[in-house]
Formats: C-alpha cells, structure tokens, sequence
C-alpha cells in the first residue's frame, strides 16, 4: 500500500464560507464536495487556495460504493476530471449506498438522497470490494473510502465495523477516511464502542480524519455538520491520535454557519487534542504518519457454505458468480428497505420498525432541505408553507432524478393539485416551472429570442 502523505490541519471548503476559509490561519488544506464544482470554472476561491499552495481534496457523496450495482462510469470519470483539475493528491468516497432497485431487482430505480449504511456482512463485502477496485482502477489518484454515521442497524450482521473496514483494506489496499463524529453517532444509535473499532482498525491505512458536529433527540444522535464539535467527539479523536498520528485532520461544517472565529475555535480545539493525545514518551516513541503499527487482525465469524441461489440469474462472462450472486442478494435486500424508507412501503422484517421511521423522517427533511437551496426560489414563492408542502409531497413519491428534477416535479405537483391558492403565486410557479422544465430554458429558446426581438422592433417604432 502506498503509504498516505502528510495533509496537516484542514477545513471543509464551502461557498457560503468561502472568504472565512482563506483567511483562515493554519488552514493547511481543505476539501470540497466533489459533485459542487464544475473542472472548467472552478470557484476562484478554490483557485486562490491552490495558487497559494493550499491542497483541495475532493470528495464525493454520489458514488454509491456501498450499493449493489456496479459504480457508475460516467460518475467515476466525473470525480477523476475534479481530481486532475484540482491536482488533488487523492480522493475520497463514503461506504454507503445511495440508490437501490432497477435492473437487478426488476423494480423502479430509487433514490435515497443521502448515505445509508451497508450491511456487515460477507455478501456486502464482496460487492464494496469489487466496486472499490473498480473504482480503483478508473481514478488517476489513490482512493480513500468513509465510514458513514447509521440511524438503524440491518440485521443478521455477520462483522462489527472494525473486522468490517479490516477485511476491505486487506482485500484492496484501499485507504480510509475515518470520520470520529460518525463512529460516536453509531456509539449512540447502535451501541457500539468506538475504543473497540478503533483497536480493531488497520490505523497505518488511514488517510485522514473527520471531525463534525450533531445533536441527540430523544435518545437518536443526528450527524448534522450544522453544530459545533462535541466533547464525546474530540475524546474519541484523542484515542485515535494516542494510537497513530493522523496524517490529516479535517473539521466539517455544512449548514448553520457560525462566524469565522467559532470555526478558528474549533480548529484550535482539534489541535489541541491532537498535541494533548500524543504518548508521554514523546514524538520519538510515536508511530510517524502512515507507518505501520502492531496489530492483531479482529477475528471474523468462519465462513459458512457457498448459499447457491437457484433463482440468480447465469453471471455475466468473465465474472466470478460468488459476486453475481452476492449483488442480487444485496440488490433485493436493498430495495427493500430504500422502498420503505422513502415510498411507504412495509419495513421489511428484522430491522427495528421506530428507527426506520426516524431514519424515513430525516430523509423527507434533508430532501427538503437541499430542494430549497437548489431551487431557493421556491421556499421565496411559498413562504412558511414550502416545508409542509414539500413533506407532503414527498410522502409516497420517491426521489428518481436527483435534486434538480425533483424541485421541478414537486411544482408540477403543485400546480397540478391547484396550490398554492393564490392566483398570483400560482402564476409565479408557473412561470419559474416553464422556464426550467423544457429542454433549454425558455429564455434561450429560439421562439422566445425571436419574441423578444420582436418586441423591441415594435416598441422602437
């Protein structure tokens, strides 16, 4: 494995903190959403930074590694484009799936909208290791992949986290990206010790870390990126740094931005357990960035029999049918549950019924969340009633195209139903669907040029 290299202290770039970040003191590095940015007109803030030697890091949230379908080429091409223009020394991805049915499941393609644990199991393993080399092979960067925070847990696990991440660096060399606010999210939702994760992870493969904010309600602890740091989370960075020295530290922020000197706080307070954290016998005792420690691999459950699947359909040539058969099975298990989070459809048996619930809700309100930024014009036409709105909207009718198409399929939606009931609202609504509905914007469109032109001749004479 070729070893990480050394990132220092860093910041999720973001627009909305654009100005705060470069005047940052210490700001080694920053990272910013790789599916925000477009290669040939990157943000000059993020110009800026490179030109000062500042490192930018993409990240991905789209990919689905984690999903039962093979990751997809365009997606992959994309993220590779954003690492050359951006000179990034790697990029990252999460474990997580983000889509489910299709093909595979001969059902309609879904769209979570956000990142949902895969199972630890073999079957999933199997496939997240394939689509890791996968993408491997198709990035010019080396690869680092996420663990994600879980609202629920899937049942009839075979691995806990650790021998999980263990087993999937072992099988693809791949590096980690260790968020220490998701490990104390799953220490609070599914009761899992984040001491017993980190001893039983390959520390030498970790390429950096992510530390973050939430918020607990009613005994379910929310990784929002929109609240300040919490101790728990700092603690658990501490055990990670008394173990190995991170070769980067990121603080994430994505939402509810305080002024600049909270987030310098922030930083210095990462610092600060970074340093307190290191062994009493001093830097020379400490394992240096990237080295490899000790380590006894976590013991993992025995395998069982091959499960021959008579229903699976022949693998494609050239492929291994243990996967083929793995991708199915996951595919079905997948869509199950997506479906229920998001169409109403029943829980499927053995996950808890109230935490798939919670898990529903807070799908329904980051997918209303990200519509009103994406399409900010819609919260400004309904006013106080765009979040009911859109809620109501949502129950039932799953995500199939992305943010963009469904702000423009919740208007229809609207317009269709005869709300809102303003007439001059409605007119408004369905000026703003027109315009964006059609194959090219109204405005562009040659009729509409050749109106305006029109227009003025008429009015100049």
């Amino acid at each position: 494995m070729t070893q990480p290299g050394r990132l220092g202290t860093g910041i999720g770039w973001r627009p909305e903190i654009a100005e705060a970040v470069e005047h940052m003191p210490g700001i080694d590095w920053v990272e910013a959403v790789s599916e925000n940015l477009c290669p040939g007109h990157l943000p000059e803030s993020l110009r800026r930074l490179r030109e000062r030697g500042v490192t930018v890091v993409p990240h991905g949230v789209s990919l689905g590694l984690g999903g039962a379908d093979r990751p997809d080429e365009s997606r992959l091409a994309a993220l590779a484009e954003r690492a050359e223009a951006l000179g990034a020394p790697l990029v990252t991805e999460h474990i997580a799936f983000v889509r489910a049915g299709g093909e595979l499941t001969a059902s309609p393609s879904l769209e979570a909208g956000h990142l949902l644990p895969v199972p630890r199991t073999r079957d999933a393993l199997d496939v997240l290791c394939e689509n890791v080399r996968i993408a491997q092979a198709a990035l010019p960067v080396p690869l680092a992949v996420e663990n994600i925070a879980a609202l629920l847990r899937w049942p009839g696990e075979e691995m806990t986290e650790g021998q999980f991440l263990y087993d999937l660096v072992d099988r693809t060399s791949v590096r980690l990206l260790i968020d220490v606010a998701n490990l104390h999210t799953n220490h609070v939702n599914r009761g899992e010790d984040p001491a017993r994760a980190l001893d039983e992870l390959p520390v030498e493969a970790i390429a950096y870390v992510h530390v973050a904010g939430g918020f607990e309600r009613d005994g379910v602890w929310h990784d929002s990126h929109a609240h300040p740091v919490p101790r728990p989370v700092l603690g658990i960075l501490a055990d990670l740094a008394s173990r190995v020295t991170p070769p980067g530290v990121l603080l994430e922020r994505d939402d509810n931005f305080p002024a600049p000197g909270e987030l310098e706080k922030e930083l210095a307070a990462i610092r600060a357990t970074l340093e307190e954290a290191r062994p009493e016998a001093g830097p020379a005792a400490r394992p240096a960035a990237g080295v490899k420690t000790p380590a006894v691999r976590p013991p993992s459950p025995p395998a069982g029999p091959a499960d021959p699947d008579p229903a699976a359909p022949d693998p494609a040539p050239g492929l291994d049918p243990a996967p083929a058969r793995a991708r199915q099975r996951l595919a079905l298990a997948q869509a199950a549950l997506l479906s229920a989070l998001v169409a109403g459809t029943p829980v499927p048996e053995g996950f808890d019924r109230v935490r798939t619930r919670v898990q529903a809700r807070a799908l329904a309100a980051k997918r209303a969340d990200v519509v009103a930024k994406v399409a900010a014009e819609l919260p400004e036409l309904l006013g106080d009633g765009y979040r009911a709105a859109f809620l109501g909207y949502a129950q039932g009718r799953p995500m199939t195209g992305g943010y963009r198409r469904d702000a423009l399929d919740f208007a229809e939606h609207l317009l269709l139903t005869g709300d809102p009931r303003d007439a001059r609202t409605r007119h408004l609504l369905r000026e703003w669907w027109l315009e964006r509905s059609g194959p090219a914007p109204r405005s562009r469109r040659p009729a509409a040029r050749l109106a305006r032109a029109t227009r003025r001749v008429l009015l100049r004479h």
